[in-house]
């Protein structure tokens, strides 16, 4: 694990404490989301590919 950031979601009016884990290994680019993400979720993986295009990392 590279690093790991604490977070938070809110479902209603509950709050719940996320832990967002990164590891970064020699390899193909790819991504994977892994655990119950909900489609939106899963959707941000294009957001977060053009983010990093457009803050001039390469990905």
């Amino acid at each position: 694990m590279l690093a790991a950031i604490r977070s938070a979601a809110v479902l209603g009016i509950e709050a719940y404490d996320v832990i967002v884990e990164v590891d970064v290994t020699a390899g193909l680019p790819a991504w994977t989301i892994v655990g119950l993400a909900s489609s939106a979720v899963k959707e941000a993986r294009e957001r977060v590919s053009a983010a990093l295009t457009n803050s001039g990392h390469s990905h």
